[in-house]
């Protein structure tokens, strides 16, 4: 995991210079970016496993640039900021921001953030089918591929993660801890604004009216649930 290749995107230079110093001392391999279009340019010529953005930018802003690179890319995300309110944190979500640290910051902290956004953890019960169907929705997880009515649907990494781990789990009320453990690692728990966000952003891909959602349904002061429909079709794909 400590081999992975990360974009730090800031434009003070003390900044880029710790970050590059003190994670390339733990065996990442770091370039940086003083601009979000300076960013935008090396995403598009190289292959990087995360992104530590900086949220407020000259220029092309770190909002901006997070809305440009999730239109194209799956890359992880990771918004960095000294804005700390919940209006800040949801509008980073919604820019595509997987995740949001605040300055200043512990090392330790943001080692362990980077290392949960780089892992990919099975979050579906052991023996879940591997193909799940519901009113011409279809939830592939070896393809980690979403269909609906026959055509695909672009989801993150997380929002997959978080409707695969959802629909295998049907008619459960799940808290958010549990979920928020499930999706982003056992750090996490009471960042409960994430959980509304990618919510938010499935039911935009999968509701016939997101405002009146059918499938992914919000337990008060609890969760969330995945309602299935009368007569659920879930099948193994075929190998």
């Amino acid at each position: 995991m400590n081999s992975a290749k990360i974009l730090v995107v800031d434009d003070e230079p003390q900044i880029r210079r710790v970050m590059r110093t003190s994670l390339s001392a733990h065996g990442y391999f770091i370039d940086d970016a003083r601009s979000g279009d300076e960013a935008l340019e090396k995403l598009r010529q190289e292959r990087f496993d995360l992104v530590l953005l900086d949220m407020n930018m000259p220029g092309l802003s770190g909002f901006e640039a997070c809305h440009e690179i999730r239109s194209w890319s799956e890359v992880p995300i990771i918004m960095l900021t000294v804005r700390n309110t919940e209006a800040d944190k949801v509008a980073a979500l919604d820019a595509g921001a997987d995740d949001y640290v605040t300055k200043p910051f512990s090392m330790p902290e943001l080692l362990a953030r980077i290392r949960a956004n780089l892992r990919r953890v099975t979050v579906a019960p052991i023996g879940a089918e591997r193909v799940l169907s519901f009113d011409g929705i279809e939830i592939n997880v070896a393809k980690h591929e979403v269909l609906v009515n026959g055509n695909q649907v672009r989801f993150t990494p997380k929002e997959f993660d978080l409707l695969h781990y959802l629909a295998s789990n049907p008619d459960v009320a799940i808290p958010h801890g549990k979920l928020l453990q499930a999706i982003w690692g056992p750090d996490y728990g009471n960042e409960v604004e994430y959980l509304h966000v990618f919510v938010n952003q499935i039911r935009k891909k999968i509701e016939p009216d997101p405002a009146r959602p059918r499938y992914l349904i919000t337990e008060p002061r609890l969760g969330y649930r995945f309602r299935p429909p009368p007569h659920t079709a879930s099948a193994l794909a075929n190998p």
